[in-house]
């Protein structure tokens, strides 16, 4: 069962985590511009928050074990509470197959960057207004 701490904390915990995972796959994107062949990939922060949250099913495209002989399959984290990652729609192709846009990647990356930055500020007021209300 859920504690007030939990309850608190526990969006901004999981915004946050998906949110460094996310951060890895823009970074992956922008290392691998110029790799021939390489597809964009991305998350869907909100499906993969609200799976964090337990507010919303799995995605369908999730691996699924059909024998009990066969591996678990995981998302890019190594775990099974890893997001599954989404190809981006391709805004420009180019002649070798390479879907990064770098400057889409770019813009993604700083977006992702602030919305981090947001998510540790909101939780860095709840601590303050925690400690304030201990102390009186």
């Amino acid at each position: 069962m859920p504690t007030e701490i939990d309850r608190l904390f526990g969006l901004h915990q999981a915004a946050l985590s998906t949110r460094g995972s996310r951060a890895q796959v823009l970074a992956s994107n922008i290392a691998n511009a110029d790799t021939p062949g390489y597809q964009a990939r991305d998350i869907d922060f909100k499906a993969a928050l609200g799976a964090a949250l337990g507010v919303s099913p799995a995605p369908a495209h999730v691996l699924v074990r059909t024998s009990a002989r066969h591996l678990p399959g995981y998302a890019i984290g190594g775990s099974a509470a890893s997001p599954a990652l989404v190809y981006r729609t391709v805004s420009q192709p180019s002649i070798d197959n390479n879907t990064v846009d770098i400057n889409i990647e770019r813009a993604q990356f700083a977006d992702n960057s602030l919305r981090y930055e947001a998510s540790l500020t909101f939780i860095n007021a709840k601590v303050k207004a925690m400690l304030a209300a201990l102390q009186n």
